[in-house]
């Protein structure tokens, strides 16, 4: 029991010494439940939920600095118009739309992309653990979409392009394997698109360096690619160039 008792208040001193921050909640309908809101704060003791109904008061000083603002998409309009000064209360915080169905085709991507506000999307209907781990990017000021969307909103755009110039159509639904990656493994495979090796990686996502590993061999296997300089170059060609990914 003594062992058990200072293992306990090591982890409770650790706690203590994590500076606290608060995640901003806008909704007026309830979008986070109070079993996610319960699940945050077992997962992030350091956090402190704030949730308000109205953009007025969100721009305001809470008790500890805001890291993430989770923004209702029936308050999305609302938020923007007051961007500036959410941003200037709150400038270290990232902002997300609260994405009920993982349909960010209910607020088009083109439109999300020019928010001046809105960094990231939210699904809300993630696996809790999966969901969590989106969370804890958001924290660390990881921006995060769901991939499938994203790449089905590309290939939709780059077919209005085709079909203007007479060319043919790729089948939107032949897209690439990548929609198949986690959270997580979407995180470590843009480390690995940015030159981080496994060690420095391990330490920014909080694994070890066997787990990063066990990541990259699944991301490979997903992607149908030998190595991870495929994988990073797969990865960057959807991000920089735009081009869609598909299977032959």
């Amino acid at each position: 029991m003594l062992l058990d008792g200072n293992a306990y208040d090591a982890a409770g001193a650790r706690r203590r010494l994590e500076p606290q921050r608060v995640i901003l909640i806008l909704t007026n309908s309830g979008s986070v439940s109070e079993r996610l809101i319960d699940a945050i704060e077992r997962e992030f003791p350091w956090i402190r939920i704030e949730q308000v109904e109205h953009v007025a008061a969100a721009c305001v000083p809470f008790s500890h600095p805001v890291a993430l603002i989770l923004v209702d998409i029936a308050l999305m309009k609302e938020a923007e118009a007051s961007s500036a000064e959410l941003l200037r209360m709150h400038p270290h915080a990232l902002t997300a739309l609260i994405e009920p169905y993982d349909k960010v085709e209910v607020t088009p991507l083109s439109e999300i992309a020019g928010s001046p506000l809105v960094r990231s999307v939210l699904p809300m209907d993630l696996r809790l653990d999966v969901w969590l781990s989106v969370i804890r990017l958001m924290l660390c000021g990881g921006e995060y979409f769901p991939p499938r969307p994203l790449i089905k909103t590309m290939l939709r755009e780059q077919n209005a392009l085709l079909a203007h110039n007479g060319a043919p159509q790729v089948p939107v639904a032949r897209t690439t394997n990548m929609a198949e990656l986690t959270a997580r493994e979407s995180q470590i495979l843009g480390m690995v698109s940015h030159g981080l090796q496994n060690k420095v990686i391990a330490v920014e996502c909080g694994l070890s360096e066997h787990t990063v590993k066990i990541h990259l061999h699944h991301i490979i296997r997903k992607l149908g690619v030998h190595n991870r300089t495929e994988a990073a170059a797969r990865f960057r060609g959807l991000q920089d160039s735009g081009q869609p990914m598909v299977e032959g």
